[in-house]
């Protein structure tokens, strides 16, 4: 968020000087209490500033990149995950294929016959499969699938930080949304792409400006 020239200078008082009382930066700046309290009230939502009762305000020491940080590891997997796409494990490649352009998706997720995950198909994995000479519609994707336990996973109680850095460091387009069935097995409750994480970004801006 980018802060007006007055509540820098109430950012710079509030360092200097603070704890102080919102009537002191107002004599500072030569200006009523009334006029200062929408900035104070952005500063102190935003987290540059926070206020105790009968003390007044002080600094928190918190960057505007430790802020943001902070509003991202807030935001969960569950309020911005999309709903999965599945498809049964002996659905052929040619299924795969058409399936991922139906449903206009970059990543499939495979399970049994108990709706349990056993793997993932990418883009590249369809996309290498159909190179070869193989019949398409007789091979399988349990063939060329990614299979467990190489899934990364994410659930719906990691913020959206954590899944941001999984899609990086493995340099990934999407990961399912699981709920441990509580035998080993995972049961896929949605799905986290790089467009939810945008969504998560283009949330943070519409908050701020609210």
């Amino acid at each position: 968020m980018e802060l007006s020239k007055r509540q820098h200078r109430i950012v710079e008082i509030v360092k200097e000087k603070g704890p102080i009382t919102g009537e002191n930066i107002a004599e500072i700046l030569e200006l009523t209490r009334a006029t200062l309290r929408p900035d104070l009230t952005v500063l102190t939502m935003s987290g540059y500033l926070d206020a105790r009762p009968r003390v007044g305000y002080y600094y928190t020491g918190k960057t505007g990149g430790q802020l943001f940080q902070e509003r991202l590891l807030k935001l969960k997997v569950k309020d911005f995950q999309s709903i999965p796409v599945v498809i049964p494990e002996n659905a052929s490649v040619y299924d795969g294929i058409c399936t991922m352009f139906l449903e206009d998706v970059g990543t499939l997720f495979v399970v049994n016959n108990n709706g349990k995950l056993i793997g993932i198909v990418s883009r590249k994995d369809l996309l290498r499969a159909s190179m070869g000479k193989q019949d398409l519609e007789s091979l399988p994707v349990s063939i060329i699938m990614t299979r467990m336990p190489n899934i990364t996973v994410c659930s719906p109680e990691d913020s959206m930080l954590e899944v941001a850095n999984k899609l990086i460091s493995k340099q990934i387009d999407g990961l399912p949304v699981v709920k441990s069935d509580g035998d080993g097995g995972y049961d896929v409750i949605g799905r986290m792409t790089k467009t939810n994480i945008t969504k998560a970004f283009a949330y943070i801006g519409v908050e701020e400006q609210s």
